[in-house]
């Protein structure tokens, strides 16, 4: 017989900023509960020369967003110069159906996507519909790896839009969730918040209290690097996906 509710009895703690928070609803609605304990926040950098930064990101034929939250930046200072996307006559490069949603709302037609959302696999497959040595702005955050710049081919322009600030206020609150629950899944979304954990709770409770669930091989690495095993890293690179492969795993024992 079909399981209506496959996470009941299962406590799922996101450790992502509150754009992860919107995952909880799917949860609930499986019998599972989510705690929302987000371990990084990101905050746009705002700065006296946004606008003509914009009027330079206008004049690129590439314009590349590995983020929702490098998309979201970029549209605060797009509303503060009262742009639009019709203003912005270069394609658009994407990671992430989450960005791709975030820009195609902005009203820009995202015109190329990797097969799988990773920037390793973006620096193999951008080349070939990139066009004969474009030009390309990178719009992305402060701890961006350096894979999109090392790996292109051609020369890679970067604008950094926002910042990502560790948050420690959340520390008790996963202690007492891991110490009073016995199915816990931590899921990470990003190497940032993997680092706060291992500083500030993996330190208190060990790593193997918890079913250890990461979205993309970049975090799976970071949480590797740690010492860690990672129980859960599904193929999509996206929080439903992760939610999809828990309903399928039985419970701790």
């Amino acid at each position: 017989m079909l399981n209506n509710l496959p996470l009941q009895g299962k406590t799922i703690i996101l450790t992502g900023t509150s754009k992860t928070a919107t995952v909880g609803d799917d949860i609930s609605a499986l019998g599972g509960q989510a705690v929302f304990a987000p371990l990084i926040e990101t905050c746009e950098i705002i700065d006296p020369k946004d606008d003509a930064q914009l009027a330079f990101a206008r004049q690129f034929n590439w314009l590349i967003f590995t983020s929702q939250n490098a998309v979201d930046a970029f549209a605060s200072k797009m509303n503060r110069c009262h742009l639009s996307a019709s203003h912005f006559q270069g394609k658009i490069a994407s990671i992430g159906t989450k960005t791709t949603a975030a820009l195609e709302k902005l009203g820009f037609q995202v015109s190329f996507m990797p097969s799988i959302f990773s920037a390793d696999v973006f620096v193999k497959e951008f080349p070939i519909v990139a066009g004969h040595n474009p030009t390309c702005l990178f719009i992305r955050g402060e701890k961006a790896k350096t894979t999109l710049k090392d790996g292109l081919p051609f020369k890679l322009n970067e604008w950094t839009v926002y910042e990502t600030i560790e948050r420690h206020d959340q520390k008790q609150v996963i202690i007492d969730c891991i110490q009073q629950h016995s199915d816990v899944t931590v899921i990470f979304a990003s190497p940032s918040a993997v680092d706060v954990y291992a500083k500030d709770i993996a330190t208190v409770v060990g790593w193997k209290a918890v079913r250890v669930a990461a979205i993309g091989h970049i975090t799976e690495a970071a949480i590797v690097n740690h010492g860690a095993t990672v129980d859960i890293m599904p193929s999509i690179y996206t929080m439903q996906a992760v939610i999809e492969e828990l309903t399928k795993v039985e419970e701790r024992t």
